[in-house]
């Protein structure tokens, strides 16, 4: 700053004014902003979050970037927030929770405007600190009873058992579930939860079940995993995946062993990912609105900001319920 003034042959306080769109005279201003494009200026972010006590950016976390539903929550997030000036700071969780305490520490540093983070479990201290951060916090992709700021989602559990009952509807009883070895995935574990009930309230075997995997499910675990339900359970008339991704793998895995998809076993995913429209057969679904989540959490929390930003600091305390349906197609 002290350079571009000596260009400018202005104070440094003018200089300030500049940056900060305060009232200078327009000579006074197209110097100032000619030095700052000759010296290539850019302002220091940090320091002015410190002297006023607001950034510019939003901290998203979430559980994996390598998944297209969580990119797509990414993108809207990004669509709402860009126009009203707010860029995203991104960490990666890898859907460990004591990796999500550590990068809700390091950005809490940072001064963001408003955190938006995946799912309703966290640490204890993760809840401790964000209650306490003073700024908006939205949990996305779950509806929680109790949410430690606003929630936009919907519940895996119901969505699980949905699916659950249209693969009942189409005559099958004997049905199996694809999901993932690890706990981290709450998820996942909200889905076979939602698996069980359904199957249990149909008076149905629920104990067919399958986990393999670390997250995030890929392609690769769906095949292993579905030639052990398999070996298990020879019978089985169905098959639930706990995304779209494991029911990809299954069906790659029915191929080789000549079983036709639906016509000898049917095959569901979660997710609507593109992979499921284009394989061949086309995967039955539930879709839910990513793009849509990231939007509905932008809203929220642009909302929230703007509370704020008048003096109203209390917890908004908002639930967004984001729909979710069973996307009927081939493979069951």
């Amino acid at each position: 700053m002290s350079d571009v003034a000596a260009l400018a042959g202005v104070s440094k306080m003018t200089v300030s004014r500049v940056l900060a769109g305060h009232s200078v005279a327009l000579a006074t201003r197209e110097r100032v902003q000619k030095a700052i494009e000759e010296l290539g200026y850019v302002a220091d972010a940090a320091a002015g979050a410190l002297s006023s006590g607001r950034s510019e950016f939003v901290a998203v976390l979430v559980p994996s970037l390598a998944s297209s539903n969580f990119s797509d929550t990414v993108r809207g997030l990004s669509a709402s927030l860009e126009p009203h000036g707010l860029q995203l700071l991104i960490g990666d969780t890898d859907y460990d929770l004591q990796r999500e305490e550590r990068i809700v520490r390091s950005m809490l540093r940072h001064q963001p405007r408003a955190i938006a983070l995946t799912g309703s479990r966290h640490t204890d201290a993760a809840r401790v600190l964000l209650r306490r951060s003073g700024v908006p916090v939205v949990e996305m992709w779950d509806a929680p009873a109790e949410p430690i700021d606003s929630a936009v989602g919907f519940s895996n559990v119901s969505a699980a058992r949905a699916m659950v009952r249209h693969l009942a509807e189409r005559g099958h009883q004997r049905i199996g579930f694809l999901g993932g070895a690890s706990e981290l995935d709450r998820r996942g574990l909200d889905r076979l939860k939602g698996f069980r009930s359904q199957m249990k309230a149909f008076g149905l075997d629920d104990t067919r079940v399958i986990r393999l995997g670390d997250s995030p499910i890929t392609m690769s675990h769906g095949g292993p995993a579905m030639a052990a339900l398999l070996k298990a359970w020879p019978d089985t008339q169905a098959v639930m995946c706990v995304s779209d991704m494991s029911a990809f793998g299954a069906i790659m895995e029915c191929h080789r062993r000549g079983l036709r998809v639906p016509r000898d076993i049917a095959i569901a995913g979660f997710g609507n990912f593109e992979v499921a429209m284009c394989c061949t057969p086309s995967i039955t679904t539930v879709s839910v609105d990513a793009y849509g989540i990231g939007s509905r959490t932008g809203a929220t929390l642009l909302e929230a900001i703007e509370a704020r930003d008048r003096g109203v600091m209390e917890s908004m305390g908002k639930k967004v319920r984001v729909g979710y349906s069973v996307l009927a197609r081939e493979s069951a």
